[in-house]
């Protein structure tokens, strides 16, 4: 039988540069994904790691006659939520909230970092444990801390797909030698990952790859964390 959230689902993996942000060299460089996750049937949709072009953001998702009722962040990184990198100032959560009255979902770990970041206020951000849901519209979203890559780095988990922010890419994983990063936890994180079910789809934070998503299992084949970091 069907699984009706497969008609409701609404999945969006956009990349900076082309997709938004066109003509932004460093959306460009970076190679950013965001993704807008939704319900086709309420039309209510979340947005993940809104960066470099919020207001290209919000009328792509209005495109396909959706609106944004939340934020979902994987870390606090200026080139995921916005703020300064490299000395560019990059447009990010704060942009999206002049246009947008939503609540912005962050690992409780990361509200701190995501507001000096961002620029945005705690009163701005939602805290989430390890295993809480955030619903949109009627789907369910599971959030997965993976700490390493930053102290409140996460994952989702949605119908099936699993968005990794920056712990875990098709070909390597997030570094460990910045700011908040760990990389004792980082192990941690990716051990936990290499459980999940191999036909689930890794979708990254950053197009690294020549493709873009790939089912789990593949990825535990071919990555050579799996191997060398985990001795999987």
């Amino acid at each position: 039988m069907a699984d009706p959230n497969d008609d409701r689902l609404y999945f969006r993996q956009l990349l900076s540069g082309r997709d938004f942000a066109v003509g932004d060299q460093i959306a460009t460089q970076m190679v950013n994904f965001v993704y807008a996750i939704g319900d086709r049937a309420t039309g209510e949709c979340v947005l993940v790691d809104p960066a470099y072009d919020p207001a290209g953001l919000i009328d792509a998702v209005a495109a396909d006659a959706m609106t944004i009722t939340g934020v979902l962040a994987t870390h606090y990184h200026a080139d995921h939520i916005g703020g300064s990198i490299m000395g560019y100032e990059i447009a990010g959560v704060a942009g999206l909230l002049e246009h947008v009255s939503c609540p912005v979902h962050v690992q409780r770990d990361e509200i701190p970092w995501v507001a000096r970041s961002a620029g945005v206020t705690e009163a701005d951000l939602v805290g989430h444990d390890s295993g809480d849901i955030v619903t949109v519209g009627e789907l369910p979203i599971e959030l997965v801390h993976t700490p390493g890559h930053t102290p409140g780095s996460q994952c989702f988990l949605v119908h099936g797909k699993l968005v990794s922010g920056d712990t875990l890419f098709l070909d390597g994983c997030g570094r460990t030698d910045l700011p908040g990063s760990d990389h004792a936890q980082m192990i941690h994180s990716l051990n936990r990952l290499a459980k999940v079910d191999d036909d689930i789809i890794l979708y990254p934070g950053h197009r690294y790859s020549s493709s873009s998503s790939a089912t789990m299992g593949s990825v535990k084949q071919s990555n050579y964390i799996f191997d060398q970091l985990l001795g999987n």
